[in-house]
């Protein structure tokens, strides 16, 4: 029995069915690995031990950690605060080995054996440090979120300037900085204030300066 020739509408029809039944598995396949994660990694773990206000602490960590985090959800050294965790804004300021760093952009992991000074650290209700009492008595602060970091802040950038440390505004770089307003407010500039207290934050730290009349110290 003669069979009718296909009509060449037919045989594209014929040849597509076949791909598609040649290529269905493959892409089932992938749709299948794509849809199913791999396992994740475990984290790597380390041991970090360090000095923090005064005391030595040792703690297992994941080695992603911020000394932020650390301070904040291992220590429980709330004090210190999580602003914009981008080093953007100064309210994580904390001082290592003398020196005020951005505590959310540096691993704890790297602080292996530092002196770690936080706001904690610093002075108590009963026994105020002079920046602390200073920042009440000028009213430098209103909601009090960045607050922590600004004083930990200003007390390492007195330290800096007593220490012949050069800003962007210091004019003689082989002189010693001057302690006025023009450098305080450049090297405090990292510190934001949403609020605004910047021209009290400023009385604060010229007056535990003594560069201001009537100042504490």
């Amino acid at each position: 029995m003669s069979m009718s020739p296909l009509t060449r509408r037919e045989l594209l029809k014929a040849g597509a069915a076949s791909a598609g039944a040649v290529a269905m598995p493959a892409v089932a396949q992938v749709a299948n690995s794509a849809t199913t994660p791999n396992a994740p990694r475990p984290p790597v773990m380390q041991t970090v031990s360090l000095e923090v206000n005064g005391r030595s602490v040792e703690r297992e960590v994941d080695t992603r950690t911020t000394l932020l985090d650390l301070l904040r959800e291992h220590l429980q050294l709330t004090g210190t605060k999580k602003g914009c965790d981008h080093g953007q804004c100064g309210a994580c300021t904390t001082i290592v080995d003398g020196r005020r760093i951005n505590s959310c952009l540096s691993l704890a992991v790297m602080h292996e054996g530092a002196k770690v000074t936080t706001i904690e650290g610093l002075g108590t209700p009963g026994d105020l440090h002079p920046m602390q009492a200073a920042f009440v008595k000028h009213d430098g602060y209103q909601c009090g979120y960045c607050t922590p970091g600004q004083i930990c802040s200003a007390v390492a950038v007195l330290d800096e300037i007593r220490d012949g440390i050069p800003s962007h505004v210091t004019a003689d770089l082989g002189g010693k900085p001057a302690l006025d307003a023009s450098e305080i407010r450049e090297r405090m500039s990292g510190n934001l204030c949403r609020c605004g207290a910047y021209a009290n934050i400023l009385d604060a730290i010229e007056d535990v300066a003594g560069v201001r009349k009537g100042a504490t110290a």
